[in-house]
């Protein structure tokens, strides 16, 4: 790998691993086949106790617009619906940005900046059946109050941010939830104070190692704050094992250290991504 100048002068930190070095050795000596790929709630946008009223930090959208003309593709990976991802981001008819896809549903559906076009299969028949049994099955078991159900179209999620203890709610939570997913062939992902049932073999490392073959990319960058973005992690880990370098970067949140652990970077939440974003456009100039 060839080495590219790069520090604090321009904005843009170091990777504290050798890996994560080559990474951004990589995306910056061709960008033109790098994809950057980014979490949406806890990465472009601030957690809030209401994901309906999240919206993207205000410097992000600019900021992908700068960079993304300059890259192969820019992703966003969300378990969101990828309309309400793009409706809350503000992404849709922004210039500079028609190489930006939304895989949502963890890449079960996807929404194209250069179409505006919506992609998807059709939906897992358990997560009805659990949407039907969810309300009763939580009143059932005395755990209605202070807990909500976040409806995603192919997955549901219970949020417990707002109960009197948060993290109690959620660990009692977590093996009758599980439970009721396996009765309907789903399964449990565990994030801040949300249990999210979907579907099998959906998750953001799937969606971006196929992203990453289908363009052919030969770097790529990945931006996540949850345990949720793991699997995207390892995906990144599998890439480099496959000869393609990336960057792994942690939007830091004393919520989840594991992610802070597995990064090559850690920048200061949404607004440190943004900081992150500058300093890649302007490197790449």
């Amino acid at each position: 790998m060839g080495s590219h100048t790069y520090d604090t002068d321009d904005s843009l930190p170091v990777p504290v691993t050798q890996g994560g070095r080559d990474g951004l050795d990589a995306i910056l000596a061709r960008p033109g086949k790098a994809v950057l790929a980014f979490d949406f709630d806890g990465t472009l946008a601030p957690i809030v106790p209401d994901p309906e009223q999240a919206r993207a930090h205000p410097d992000a959208v600019p900021a992908l617009a700068a960079l993304a003309p300059r890259v192969a593709s820019v992703a966003v990976i969300t378990g969101r619906p990828p309309g309400v991802a793009v409706r809350l981001a503000g992404f849709a008819g922004v210039a500079g940005l028609d190489h930006l896809v939304v895989l949502g549903h963890y890449g079960a559906e996807r929404w194209d900046a250069a179409t505006g076009d919506i992609t998807a299969p059709a939906p897992h028949p358990g997560v009805a059946r659990a949407r039907a049994e969810l309300p009763g099955f939580l009143d059932r078991i005395g755990a209605w109050q202070g807990t909500w159900i976040e409806e995603k179209g192919r997955a549901l999620a219970v949020h417990t941010r707002r109960a009197t203890d948060p993290q109690a709610a959620f660990e009692a939570l977590r093996a009758p939830l599980t439970d009721l997913a396996t009765r309907h062939g789903l399964i449990v992902e565990p994030g801040r104070l949300v249990l999210e049932l979907r579907p099998p073999g959906m998750d953001k490392g799937v969606a971006l190692l196929e992203y990453v073959r289908e363009l052919g990319a030969e770097a790529v960058l990945y931006v996540g704050d949850d345990l949720g973005d793991l699997p995207a992690f390892a995906a990144v880990d599998k890439l480099r094992s496959d000869g393609v370098p990336g960057l792994l970067v942690c939007s830091g949140s004393e919520e989840v250290t594991e992610l802070a652990e597995r990064a090559d970077l850690v920048v200061d939440g949404p607004g440190g991504v943004v900081e992150l974003l500058r300093g890649l456009a302007a490197q790449l100039g």
